[in-house]
């Protein structure tokens, strides 16, 4: 998993990545005219699967966060100016997190900590306490084997809710924020074969966030448009390569519609 984001505040974006062989993470300072410095590696715990870049302590410095699934934790590095970073502080989280973000979920404007866990069929929230601190994890149950998370206002609350992607369930999870960075259960939504990734972008240009999902073992994608309210239609399919493992959103032909694109494992594409 790979980040970018200005690190050492030069105005010039620097790449963080997270090696899961090594259980580390590697920062390359942008040095100009798209290149960079040698690797600084900073240790983590083990198997870091996905990794994000934000400011956890209102420093205005971005810090480091990663989802390591062989540990069953996060590891928080802060930083310490100049693009380098504190050694970890690690959090607990449910089992095999695969997926993490990072938001202000109980509109304190403090960034907090949600992760996808695979292992336990959760996800778990940790609320920033100050500082880069966090509130030991509340548990959620999701659908099967949740490999991807995202969080929307899906509806029109001002609350930020959560969204699943449950790889062994085939379904898509949903769990509308009730206030101070809780969740209601979640209500599912059937996708097709084996959901990797998720999305959340207004594709039908009517101001409310809908859900798009890849479906890695139907190759398809799957796209629920919101209905109002945090409820969503049921799937639309469309067929895309072979076993797409990432989606994404975005206007790529400047027509002010969003697009989506697929990042298909099976056959390089």
């Amino acid at each position: 998993s790979v980040a970018v984001a200005d690190v050492n505040s030069d105005n010039k974006p620097d790449i963080v990545i997270a090696n899961q062989a090594s259980n580390s993470t590697s920062v390359l300072l942008n040095i100009g005219t798209g290149t960079f410095s040698p690797q600084v590696t900073y240790s983590v715990d083990g198997n870091p699967c996905a990794i994000v870049v934000a400011d956890l302590n209102s420093d205005n410095k971005p810090d480091i966060v990663t989802a390591n699934r062989g540990s069953n934790t996060i590891s928080v590095l802060l930083n310490v100016g100049n693009g380098t970073f504190s050694p970890q502080v690690t959090c607990p989280v449910g089992v095999n997190p695969q997926s993490v973000v990072v938001a202000d979920v109980n509109s304190d404007n403090e960034s907090d900590i949600v992760t996808a866990n695979a292992g336990s069929h959760t996800i778990s929230v940790l609320l920033n306490t100050g500082n880069g601190n966090f509130s030991p994890e509340t548990s959620y149950s999701v659908g099967w084997a949740p490999h991807s998370v995202v969080v929307a206002d899906v509806n029109s609350d001002n609350n930020l809710d959560i969204i699943t992607a449950n790889i062994g369930s085939n379904t898509t999870g949903v769990l509308l924020n009730i206030g101070n960075g809780t969740f209601s259960s979640q209500t599912e939504y059937s996708v097709d074969g084996n959901p990797r990734s998720v999305a959340v972008a207004d594709i039908n240009s009517d101001s409310k966030p809908d859900i798009v999902i890849a479906n890695q073992a139907s190759n398809t994608i799957s796209v629920l448009l919101n209905v109002g309210n945090g409820t969503f239609s049921s799937q639309t399919t469309y067929p895309v390569g072979a076993i797409p493992g990432s989606v994404a959103v975005a206007d790529v032909n400047s027509d002010n519609k969003p697009d989506i694109v697929v990042a298909n494992v099976g056959e390089d594409t």
